[in-house]
């Protein structure tokens, strides 16, 4: 998928909805200071261009029960990424796993509702054939919860200056007399 330049509009809509999830086109447009079908137009433009991935709840896992977390690396077998993928699938307490460079090829996160379960999963994990070593890292606490509206203002380009109207020539041209 090739990236989407962002403009500040863009950013000032992801905000809101970031802030707001359950905001409404008509609010939005209130808020950007914009028609209600430029709005539409430009999440309909973000969410094609894959920039708004989806429209479901945020949800906490902590919240919900589970509230033990630990990251976990992972040397697999030669040639065996599509084994650990589905092995990992299987087990519901894994969260998200990345492949990586560097010393691991895999990096998981995972979330239990207890440290009994944690190692029940570490276990599980390690069973898996295409598993050749793994290291865990329980985690304490948050410190930067995940956030990624920072990230993307590090790439607004500035949006093109607006045509000027009939009005705002007759205002400039008096006042150039």
């Amino acid at each position: 998928m090739d990236a989407h330049p962002l403009d500040g509009l863009d950013l000032t809509l992801l905000t809101a909805l970031s802030e707001q999830p359950r905001v409404g086109d008509m609010e939005l447009s209130r808020l950007a200071g914009v028609a209600r079908a430029t709005v539409q137009s430009r999440l309909r433009r973000l969410q094609d261009a894959g920039v708004i991935a989806g429209w479901a709840p945020e949800l906490d896992v902590q919240a919900a029960g589970f509230p033990v977390r630990a990251f976990v690396t992972l040397h697999i077998a030669q040639g065996a990424l599509d084994d650990v993928a589905r092995d990992l699938v299987a087990i519901p307490y894994v969260l998200e796993a990345h492949v990586t460079t560097g010393e691991y090829d895999v990096i998981c996160q995972v979330a239990t509702p207890s440290h009994a379960d944690l190692q029940a999963t570490l276990v599980r994990i390690d069973q898996s054939s295409a598993v050749v070593r793994s290291v865990s890292v329980v985690v304490l606490s948050t410190l930067v919860p995940r956030r990624v509206l920072p990230l993307l203002g590090t790439a607004v380009r500035p949006r093109s200056p607006r045509v000027p109207t009939d009005q705002s020539r007759k205002v400039s041209r008096r006042g150039r007399r």
